[in-house]
């Protein structure tokens, strides 16, 4: 098992001294917290590349919002 280059043996020593900094009462909290944390950054990296791959695919529907956008409206007064 290798995550982020960190084995078996390197992950149970950080596990180890998370458990004598946190102590056994808060360690299942901070594990919560970095599976959303991480579950967030996941999602956000989907849907960052579901927008790069849409902008790809189309590049001239990106343009055409962009130059409607970028045009002020008119008034007919």
């Amino acid at each position: 098992m290798n995550i982020f280059g960190v084995g078996l043996p390197e992950m149970a020593v950080i596990g180890a001294v998370a458990l004598l900094v946190f102590g056994p009462k808060r360690l299942p909290e901070l594990g919560r917290t970095l599976g959303k944390t991480l579950k967030g950054f996941q999602s956000a990296s989907k849907e960052f590349e579901r927008e790069i791959n849409k902008a790809m695919a189309d590049p001239e529907a990106i343009e055409a919002d962009a130059s409607d956008a970028s045009d002020p409206p008119t008034s007919d007064s």
